[in-house]
C-alpha cells in the first residue's frame, strides 16, 4: 500500500492537530468560565453541557492521529488506519447527542412552563444583576469556536477529514449555542420566561440535523460502504470521478470502492492482474488528490467450467 503524502499534505496534518489542541485549551477555558457564571438559566445550563460535548471530536481526533500510523502486528494484521473511521463515529455521535439533549432539555422546559430567574449578585460591593455575567461569559464562548470552525473547515476539505470535519461541525454547534443563550438571558430579563428554552430549541434542530448527517457518513464507512462526501450522504465527487476512470480502463470490471478514513481502496472483480501499477496514474482530475488512492487489488475472472460431453 501506498502512504506516501505530499508535503502539503502533511503541513495540513500538522495543522490539523494544533488546531485541536487549540481547541482542547480554548474551549476549556470556555467551560471553566461558563461554569463560573452559571446560574439558573436554562440556556446557560445547555450551553454548559454542549461546551464540554464539544471537546470529544478534538481529542478523539488526536488519538486516531496518534494510532493511525502504526505500523501492523500479529494482533493488527492490518494495522490501525481504521481507527480514524471509528474516531468519525465518534464525533458523529457526539454531535448528535448535542442536538438531542438540546431539543429535549428546551421542550421539557417549556411544556412544564418552568419559570427561570436571574437574581442580582453582589460584586465589589456593588448589586449586579446575574444575567451581565452570563451574557459576558455566553459571549466569550461565542469567539473561539468561530474561529476555530472557519480555520478547520478548509483543512478537513483539502485532508478530506470526516472527524475534522465534524469537529468545525461541532464548533459551529458552539457558537450558535452561544448565541441563542445570549438571546435567552435576555428575553428573561425582559420578562418573557419562554425565551430562553425556546432559543435553546430554535438552534437544536440545526446542530441535530449536522449530527445525523455526520453519523450516517461515519456508518457508511465503517461498513465498507462506497466514500461519501464530507457534509451529507452522497457519494463523493473523487469516488464517482474514480469509479468512472477505472471502468474507462478496464472495460466490464466490476470496481467497488471503500474509504478508510481519508483513504480510498478500490477493488477490481473479472480482470487480470497488472503488475507495476502506479496508483497516482489511475486517479483522475487534480494530480494533488493522488495520494487518497492508496490500494487498487485484482479479482481474476473465474476460470471456464468445464462441461461434459
Amino acid at each position: 500500500m501506498n502512504r506516501e503524502l505530499p508535503e502539503n499534505i502533511r503541513a495540513d496534518l500538522r495543522r490539523a492537530r494544533r488546531l485541536a489542541w487549540w481547541t482542547l485549551a480554548w474551549m476549556g477555558s470556555v467551560v471553566l468560565v461558563m461554569w463560573l457564571a452559571m446560574g439558573g438559566s436554562q440556556a446557560m445550563k445547555t450551553a454548559l453541557i454542549e461546551d464540554v460535548l464539544s471537546l470529544i471530536p478534538a481529542a478523539v481526533f488526536l488519538i486516531a492521529c496518534h494510532f493511525e500510523p502504526k505500523p501492523p502486528t500479529r494482533r493488527f494484521p492490518h494495522g490501525l488506519e481504521r481507527v480514524h473511521s471509528l474516531a468519525s463515529l465518534i464525533a458523529a455521535v457526539a454531535l448528535s447527542a448535542v442536538g438531542a439533549f438540546l431539543i429535549y432539555d428546551a421542550v421539557t422546559t417549556l411544556v412544564t412552563a418552568d419559570h427561570p430567574t436571574i437574581a442580582s449578585i453582589s460584586l465589589f460591593g456593588q448589586d449586579l444583576w446575574h444575567g451581565w455575567v452570563m451574557i459576558a461569559a455566553l459571549a466569550y464562548s461565542v469567539v473561539p469556536p468561530v474561529i476555530l470552525g472557519r480555520l478547520k473547515l478548509p483543512v478537513a476539505r483539502r485532508l478530506q477529514d470526516k472527524v475534522l470535519h465534524t469537529d468545525a461541525m461541532m464548533q459551529k454547534a458552539d457558537w450558535m449555542t452561544g448565541l441563542a443563550g445570549v438571546a435567552g438571558v435576555i428575553g428573561v430579563g425582559l420578562g418573557y420566561w419562554w425565551a430562553d428554552a425556546a432559543a435553546a430549541a430554535i438552534i437544536s434542530f440545526s446542530i441535530l440535523w449536522d449530527g445525523i448527517n455526520s453519523l450516517r457518513v461515519a456508518t457508511a464507512e465503517l461498513v465498507d460502504g462506497a466514500p461519501r462526501a464530507l457534509d451529507d450522504d452522497e457519494i463523493a465527487e473523487d469516488a464517482e470521478a474514480l469509479i468512472a476512470e477505472l471502468e474507462r480502463r478496464y472495460p466490464g470490471a466490476d470496481v467497488k470502492l471503500r474509504e478508510t478514513g481519508r483513504y480510498i481502496h478500490a477493488q477490481l472483480a473479472g480482470v487480470e492482474p497488472e503488475r507495476r501499477l502506479d496508483l497516482r496514474s489511475l486517479w483522475p482530475g487534480d494530480p494533488k488528490r493522488a495520494w487518497r488512492l492508496v490500494q487498487v487489488s485484482f479479482v481474476p475472472p473465474e476460470p471456464p467450467t468445464a462441461t461434459k460431453d
